[in-house]
Formats: C-alpha cells, sequence, structure tokens
C-alpha cells in the first residue's frame, strides 16, 4: 500500500503541477485501531511554483479526491497549512506525529516540527478535543446498539485532554500511547484492551451493546471537562518565522521546477 500511496501521490504531483511536501496516514491505521476494511487516509502538504501565489486573487487551498480502492486523498496547500499551524492546529500538529509517512520531500516537515513548541497552544488543543469528545459522545454512543468503532472516536479525544491537562505536551497520534501513558491498569484499560481486539478483527461497522465501563469514564470525564476546557486564546504567536519557512521552501520548489524530472 506504501508503494500504491506513493504513486498516486507522484501522479497528483503532475496533474496539479505541485510539490508534494510531506503526506501521511492520518485517522485510525495511524491512531492504531483499524478495522480490517478502513479506508487509507492519507493527508499531504503541498506547495504549487512561486508564480501561482503572486496573483490577484488566491487559489484554492484545497486538494481532494474521491475514494478509490479505499485511499481518501486530501490535501492543504502550504499557506493554509501554516496559517493554521500558527492557531494551534491539532489535526496538523498530529500529522506531524504521524508513525506511517508516505512522502517527505524538501525538508519543509522537519522545519515544521523544530517551530512546533512555540506554536503549540494548550487551551486550544483542550478545546479542540473536548468539542470533538462531546460531539460524538452525544451523537453516536447514547442507543442501546452502538457502532463499537465510535467508542474510540469519543476515548481518544478524551484521552487526549487528559493528556494535555497533565501537561505532556502534544498529543501523540498513537491511541495506545495514550492509554499506556494515562490508563491504570484495571477494569477500564481492560475493556479497553478488549474493545481494540475486537476492532481489529471485526470489520467497520460491526454493532454491539454499550460498554458499561467505558461508558461510565467517558461520561465522568465530560462532565468535568465541560466545565475546564476554556476558550482558546487569541492568536498571538509570531508570523516572521512562518513566512521565512514559506518563501524557504517555495525556493526549493523552484529549484526542483527546473530539473528535467519534475512535471513528467
Amino acid at each position: 500500500m506504501n508503494t500504491s500511496t506513493t504513486t498516486r501521490l507522484k501522479d497528483l504531483e503532475r496533474e496539479e503541477h505541485i510539490c508534494v511536501l510531506y503526506a501521511c496516514e492520518s485517522g485510525s491505521r495511524a491512531w492504531g485501531f483499524a478495522s480490517q476494511d478502513s479506508d487509507f487516509d492519507v493527508r499531504f502538504i503541498y506547495a504549487h511554483p512561486t508564480d501561482w501565489y503572486l496573483s490577484v486573487y488566491d487559489g484554492r487551498d484545497v486538494i481532494e479526491r474521491p475514494i478509490v480502492d479505499g485511499m481518501d486523498l486530501v490535501g492543504w496547500d502550504i499557506r493554509k497549512a501554516l496559517r493554521l499551524f500558527r492557531k494551534s492546529n491539532p489535526p496538523l500538529l498530529e500529522w506531524l506525529d504521524s508513525p506511517i509517512c508516505y512522502l517527505d520531500q524538501l525538508g519543509f516537515v522537519n522545519r515544521l516540527r523544530e517551530l512546533a513548541p512555540g506554536y503549540y497552544s494548550p487551551r486550544s488543543c483542550l478545546h479542540h478535543y473536548w468539542h470533538m469528545a462531546q460531539g460524538n459522545f452525544d451523537k453516536y454512543v447514547q442507543g442501546a446498539s452502538i457502532e463499537q468503532k465510535r467508542y474510540f472516536y469519543v476515548l481518544r479525544p478524551v484521552l487526549a485532554c487528559l493528556w494535555i491537562e497533565r501537561g505532556f505536551g502534544t498529543v501523540p497520534m498513537e491511541f495506545g500511547k495514550l492509554v499506556d501513558r494515562l490508563v491504570e491498569p484495571g477494569d477500564l484499560k481492560n475493556e479497553i484492551a478488549t474493545l481494540l481486539e475486537q476492532k481489529r478483527a471485526g470489520r467497520e461497522l460491526d454493532e454491539g451493546p454499550r460498554l458499561s465501563t467505558i461508558h461510565g469514564f467517558l461520561d465522568q470525564e465530560l462532565r468535568r471537562l465541560a466545565n475546564q476546557h476554556g476558550v482558546p486564546e487569541a492568536e498571538t504567536t509570531a508570523v516572521e518565522p512562518l513566512d521565512e519557512l514559506l518563501r524557504w521552501t517555495l525556493a526549493q520548489v523552484s529549484v526542483r521546477d527546473t530539473m528535467p524530472e519534475f512535471g513528467r
């Protein structure tokens, strides 16, 4: 699949005349609880040649492709990515930590990772994960019969909130790291382990009964977090390092653009 994904990304570069700076897996396969038929959620950051940005009008800053053979391709233009990075966007921070990397070109992502500590906002990230967890909890895990995968989409952001509260830094993408560090041995950890085993072995939409220990934990934590998540602080981080990274990267893309193999 890695080879197939890289091929698709290289085809996309030629079709759109872009440079894919970084591409990774984002979703259940990167989180570590994929089912047998889970999609491949490929997320990427790309850049156009410099002239594309020298226009009176802004161009579209997202590239998406229909799901084909279980592969979901979505990418953000470098300017969009850097603007979101400045706001401590949690999905983008997770991309930088993905255990599955498909493409890494021109050194862009390493420079971005070096800047991450200065742009990480615990409060903004906590608000994001709390909002995600509460929304999924209210919408998907209130019935007598529940799609079992939905528990993970509440568990993971709740654990992410605990990770942030305890001052552990940016949230790791892998679910197992959250569980290992935050959940003590006992009924809750055992029930999570059982659910994880079933999720990996089952098909994507398997349903099952309400899981009392997990459900009780989620309900308790969400009630507590409702009064503590706060409001994200105003954007106060410096833009100059991001402008410098943008200009540096576009210079690298321009050099690459002159190479014979570019655009073939």
